[in-house]
């Protein structure tokens, strides 16, 4: 793909995510959620991309296994066209963020979008590293079901219906979701993150300098996110639970 090709799609993919997040807004969102009615419609288009970008991930490695085994210089118009896209929705999701959020709220997820941006965008320009951004993109695997918990939450179906004591206790639905959703990041998140840095530093005498500095300074920030994230998550879901039994 030549570069207003590449502009094509990452800016067709802003714009497609964009009308999805105005057709959310035009559907019937849970009582419980309108007080929050700008949160649901984003994180229902995060969902749809997390879905969307975690499948093609696992697409590309399916159809292209070779891939695995070149991930520095492999190019194929399949992951190109998945990071482009990918790529149109965090430009989405941040300007998205930076317009409806105050700053001390979003500035984690905008400082995630800024080293996302920046790898993917690095990856398309020179099609070097493209196969390390399709690996990327299985993180999103995790966050389908984090997206699906926090719409859980935003509806009000964290815990059972029912009486004052049932209503104290996760449904089973959440508490699937919960344990989907600590364990795909154990695995999608925590894990693709760690292989990654391995294979970075396996690759020191291959890249350039700057290449090596911007994929060492985006995995830094984005694990040490991850690392909150799943204490964050472990502590809502699981302690706090465990200490409410006792």
């Amino acid at each position: 793909m030549d570069v207003t090709s590449t502009l094509l799609v990452v800016g067709g993919s802003a714009c497609s995510f964009k009308v999805l997040n105005a057709i959310i807004r035009s559907l019937p969102i849970p009582e419980a959620a309108h007080n929050n009615s700008w949160k649901w419609r984003n994180i229902s288009t995060s969902l749809a991309h997390s879905a969307l970008s975690g499948a093609g991930a696992l697409l590309c490695f399916y159809l292209q296994p070779q891939m695995g085994n070149d991930l520095l210089y492999f190019y194929s118009d399949l992951s190109h066209r998945l990071v482009a896209a990918s790529t149109g929705y965090f430009i989405h999701d941040f300007l998205d963020l930076a317009w409806n959020k105050q700053l001390k709220q979003s500035w984690e997820v905008l400082l995630h979008h800024s080293m996302v941006i920046s790898c993917l965008g690095f990856a398309l320009k020179s099609h070097v590293c493209l196969g390390f951004a399709v690996v990327s993109l299985l993180v999103e695997i995790h966050s389908v079901f984090l997206h699906i918990r926090q719409l859980l939450l935003l509806s009000g179906r964290k815990n059972r219906p029912g009486g004052q004591t049932a209503a104290c206790r996760p449904s089973v639905l959440y508490r699937t979701t919960s344990w989907l959703n600590l364990g795909t990041l154990a695995v999608f998140r925590v894990g693709t993150l760690c292989w990654m840095t391995r294979w970075l530093a396996r690759q020191t005498e291959h890249l350039p300098l700057y290449v090596l500095m911007l994929g060492t300074a985006g995995l830094s920030i984005i694990s040490t996110m991850s690392l909150v994230l799943f204490y964050r998550l472990l502590r809502a879901d699981i302690l706090t639970n465990t200490s409410d039994k006792r």
